[in-house]
């Protein structure tokens, strides 16, 4: 089962860029569909890397790098905690004495490095504004914008 927290994140950091006002980890939490405290680890981990900010005495978050300026590969760095895209994972066990499985693990891993190095290029040139402005495309064709 693959991980949510970079989609979490994005929906996150759409929520505080197109805020008004600073949203808390709360009414985050209720959008997502997820519960306050993950939400704080997400937060915590953008916190680090630059992307957001909280202040003392002050309820919510706001974004410190323009949406333009913020590409999803920088997002998903802070939520993984890696700066290398990975998006599959081999199976442990091939039996060498199959002429596949003894060849089955170096094929698919360059196979899949492959596709991981086309993942890392269409994140760096997609940005959170990319993602803004195809969700405003989504609630118009629903008129509700």
């Amino acid at each position: 089962m693959m991980d949510t927290r970079f989609s979490a994140a994005i929906h996150a950091l759409i929520l505080i860029a197109a805020s008004e006002t600073p949203m808390t980890s709360e009414q985050i939490a209720e959008s997502v569909g997820t519960n306050a405290s993950y939400i704080r680890k997400l937060t915590r981990l953008m916190k680090r890397q630059g992307i957001i900010a909280s202040r003392r005495g002050v309820s919510g978050f706001a974004l410190l790098i323009p949406p333009e300026k913020l590409p999803l590969r920088k997002i998903y760095e802070a939520v993984e905690e890696t700066e290398r895209i990975h998006v599959f994972d081999l199976h442990q066990n091939p039996n060498d004495r199959c002429i596949v499985g003894r060849y089955i693990r170096p094929v698919l891993s360059d196979v899949f490095r492959e596709i991981e190095e086309k993942a890392e290029q269409a994140l760096t040139h997609t940005t959170l504004a990319d993602c803004m402005q195809k969700m405003k495309t989504e609630i118009k064709q629903e008129g509700k914008l």
